[in-house]
């Protein structure tokens, strides 16, 4: 793993997690062989024997059932259960962002909470840009690991497509790995 590769699952999964897929990013996942492949055999074999009108109408209630209606990939939600998002720097989340350079504009986005999955992960290709490593593994373990691994596990028998049954799997193993290598040293010092 190096950071180039980082970066670029970091943003994927940050696109992933912010809204349904439209069609643009289906056609572009449907042409890049190697992700099909590292997301999963399933994710792949079901991309390219669907068409993209198919592909988008599935993904599209999978993603609102999963991250929409049922739960929302927010930090905060999921781990107090009186669904509240902390604003400014009350909320851990931001707190952290602040602390380490991070300007986040709420209104900027459709996101409302500033500890959503999708800006968070944005936030983690922003510390792999930087090549700061020792925020990387503080924040993943003070704040990715206390609740996206258990998020996704749970959200994964939820899934009803392919895709989303790998990305849930796809998440847990690429921060595990990811943390591996940032304390196995790697390639960044």
């Amino acid at each position: 793993m190096n950071n180039e590769y980082r970066l670029y699952i970091y943003a994927f999964l940050s696109r992933v997690m912010s809204d349904i897929p439209d069609r643009r990013f289906i056609d572009d996942l449907r042409n890049n062989e190697t992700l099909l492949e590292i997301i999963g055999e399933e994710t792949k074999e079901w991309i390219k024997s669907n068409d993209t009108a198919t592909l988008y109408e599935a993904m599209n209630v999978d993603f609102s059932s999963m991250f929409i209606l049922n739960t929302q990939p927010v930090e905060s939600f999921v781990l107090d259960a009186k669904n509240e998002t902390l604003v400014g720097l009350q909320n851990p989340v931001m707190a952290f962002y602040f602390t380490h350079g991070f300007e986040l504009n709420m209104d900027q986005t459709e996101l409302m909470a500033p500890d959503h999955l999708s800006i968070e992960l944005a936030f983690m290709q922003t510390l792999v840009y930087r090549n700061e490593v020792a925020p990387q593994l503080e924040f993943l373990d003070k704040h990715l690991f206390l609740w996206v691994i258990p998020y996704m596990i749970g959200m994964k028998s939820m899934a009803d497509t392919p895709f989303y049954r790998d990305i849930c799997d796809f998440i847990v193993e690429f921060l595990c790995a990811d943390y591996e290598f940032l304390n196995g040293g790697g390639e960044n010092g």
